[in-house]
Formats: structure tokens, sequence, C-alpha cells
């Protein structure tokens, strides 16, 4: 499900099954990440998915990535891997305006 930068944040605050996703690169995240986000580049590729499956499907991920695109394709990956609850942040960590920490 794509969220606005607005309900993303919101939602993600009242979840208490919530795990932050951001599947870009290592030199991407060297930039700045939200902070708690499990990092796991896209990029990867068969790497990308030996790591989702090592995840517990029972929680609720936010997904993120620069601009939107990459965690749109992982939450449609995820869906076919089984994750019920995948929330894909439209505009990215170039529009994110909440904290943020350098991992």
């Amino acid at each position: 499900m794509n969220l606005s930068q607005h309900d993303w944040a919101t939602q993600l605050e009242a979840d208490e099954n919530a795990v932050i996703l951001d599947v870009r690169t290592a030199d991407e995240c060297n930039d700045g990440i939200i902070p708690n986000a499990v990092m796991i580049d896209i990029y990867k590729g068969q790497g990308f998915i030996y790591e989702l499956e090592s995840l517990d499907k029972s929680k609720n991920y936010y997904v993120y990535c620069k601009a939107g695109g990459r965690s749109g394709q992982a939450c449609d990956i995820m869906g076919q891997l089984g994750f019920e609850n995948t929330y894909n942040l439209l505009g990215g960590f170039m529009q994110w305006e909440g904290k943020t920490e350098i991992p």
C-alpha cells in the first residue's frame, strides 16, 4: 500500500508491530536513515530475497528508498513472499521531513 509522507509517519508512530525497512544501497544509507530502520539493499537480487525470508512476516513493514520506486517494488516482492502488511513511503527519503540518523 502506498502512503503519503504524513500518513506513513502517523501510522508508523501508532503501530506497535512496526518494522522500518530501508531498501537503498549502503552508500545511500550513509547519507542518513530513518531511525531504527533495517537496511536491506534491493539491488542484492537473490540476496535481497534471502534476507527478506529471514524477517518476521507477522510484522507490519514500513518500506522506503530514495524516491519511492524501489520501495514500491520491494513491497510487491514482499507481498509475493507472504508478507501481509507493507507500506511504501511515497516520495521516499528525499522528501522525508522526520528524524534521521547516521547508521
